[in-house]
């Protein structure tokens, strides 16, 4: 960027840009969609596609949004894929400073949340926020902690999550179905109900999801595979009958 002398009424230099103020980007390009996540039995289980959608176009098909966090967490993130990229960075540098430290001790997830809460909430004051909708998980020390955090900073916990359209699709099937003992298996064939009905409903859905494991041991993340789809469905071969005015 070329810079040119100004003068001011004081008769000091000042250096301002040729070509105008500092620009930033407002509008996602490449976009991941819902996020779900909830407790089970034994830890956190947490199922995301792996879409990335250019405007209306499902340009890439393999995006991974499900990122282990130090020892004890587990991030999910939809929205601006440069975005959450940037995030995990943050995330890098506090980690390892935190390891930094030697001092046997090492962040937990309540800790990383709030963490991100105050980063997102930082971002949107200075107008220019990270574009995501993000959910955290985590196990420590026996303790199960699940929570998720808006791009302007809203947060909180609560024993199943979702971003997106998963807030409006798949968390009422969660709260019907979910229980606070619910195994691994159930818990995993919740969860592909969920990601389902998010593949009928939402457009910029893929049928290839991905679903991690968090314990107390560690983050187990299972090879992405497709899901089983139906679509003879007789409400799908003429989805606006009866819809008055619509094409």
């Amino acid at each position: 960027m070329e810079f040119a002398p100004k003068q001011d009424q004081s008769k000091n230099p000042v250096l301002i840009p040729v070509d105008g103020p500092i620009q930033r980007t407002q509008y996602p390009y490449v976009t991941g969609t819902s996020v779900v996540a909830i407790k089970y039995k034994d830890g956190i289980l947490m199922a995301a596609d792996m879409g990335g959608s250019y405007g209306s176009t499902l340009r890439y098909k393999s995006v991974e949004r499900i990122k282990p966090i130090g020892k004890h967490s587990l991030l999910g993130g939809s929205g601006e894929i440069s975005d959450f990229q940037e995030i995990l960075r943050y995330l890098d540098e506090l980690i390892l400073n935190d390891n930094m430290w030697d001092d046997g001790n090492s962040l937990g997830p309540k800790e990383v949340h709030s963490y991100l809460t105050r980063v997102m909430y930082n971002r949107r004051n200075k107008f220019d926020p990270l574009w995501n909708s993000l959910v955290l998980g985590g196990v420590k020390k026996g303790q199960k902690y699940l929570g998720m955090v808006t791009m302007i900073g809203v947060n909180f916990e609560d024993n199943h999550v979702a971003t997106g359209f998963g807030n409006h699709l798949a968390r009422p099937i969660l709260r019907d179905e979910w229980h606070e003992d619910i195994s691994f298996e159930d818990g995993v064939k919740l969860l592909e109900k969920c990601m389902r009905v998010l593949l009928y409903r939402d457009r910029s859905a893929v049928n290839k999801i991905q679903i991690s494991k968090l314990t107390e041991e560690g983050v187990t993340p299972f090879p992405p595979y497709s899901l089983k789809t139906y679509w003879g469905f007789s409400s799908f071969h003429n989805p606006t009958v009866g819809a008055e005015g619509s094409w």
